[in-house]
């Protein structure tokens, strides 16, 4: 139980990568708030993993600083605080310099959101608490791939940089992981090392929620500033 007594918001939470993010969250002793747009895909994942531990749902829209703050605040009111918050807004358009069809979709989801939920949360967060962000394989030192959504992951990336150094006098830790394609929903208790493979393009959320939740607990805690890939290796092939 290395998350015992914690408390972590999950901003962005899907039936896949949030609902493992949870999860192991749940199971390692955490309390978890889970906040999203849809309040009955919410209901239902808190709902399946309620005999972990205890859920909090709080339906909100992070994609406004004044929505930011009624998710943080009304997490911190359901769990008297947070310690760690992991913002896993997703959202994938490819697209070309040609036609910025997804711009605006992906600096707001990968780069404002994020920015905006820290903001919000940095009245409530604790002393030692944790943060990780999400960022992409894409985003990493390459030429080729989506523009707009390559940008903005690269953003997130940038972010994990610039919060670390400015959060270091409140002993708080920003980390952040860039994974490869997550692929499938999460379902509990169920062994997933078996669909996948290293070198593979693509894993079950398990793959990715786990290093997450690992990036909550004091064995990371001399872990900060840093983006992890966490691709099985698959971007040494190219």
């Amino acid at each position: 139980m290395r998350l015992d007594g914690r408390k972590v918001l999950l901003v962005g939470v899907s039936t896949g990568l949030g609902a493992a993010t949870a999860y192991y969250l749940l199971r390692e002793g955490a309390q978890v708030a889970i906040s999203g747009r849809g309040e009955e895909k919410l209901r239902a994942i808190a709902k399946n993993l309620s005999q972990y531990g205890k859920v909090s749902v709080v339906q909100g829209d992070a994609s406004t600083k004044e929505g930011a703050k009624k998710v943080a605040d009304e997490a911190s009111r359901l769990m008297g605080g947070i310690d760690g918050i992991a913002v896993l807004v997703g959202g994938f358009s490819a697209d070309k310099i040609e036609d910025l069809a997804a711009l605006e979709e992906m600096t707001l989801n990968h780069i404002k959101v994020p920015l905006y939920v820290v903001n919000a949360s940095l009245p409530h967060l604790h002393k030692g608490s944790s943060i990780v962000l999400i960022s992409s394989t894409l985003a990493m030192d390459k030429a080729h791939g989506p523009l707009s959504y390559s940008i903005g992951k690269a953003g997130t990336a940038k972010e994990v940089h610039l919060l670390a150094n400015q959060l270091l006098g409140r002993e708080i830790r920003v980390n952040g992981i860039a994974p490869s394609s997550i692929d499938g929903e999460f379902k509990p208790d169920t062994e997933f090392k078996s669909a996948r493979k290293l070198g593979e393009g693509s894993a079950p959320p398990d793959a990715f929620a786990k290093v997450i939740t690992w990036l909550m607990t004091e064995e990371a805690g001399w872990v900060n500033g840093v983006v992890i890939p966490v691709d099985g290796g698959a971007r040494l092939k190219q």
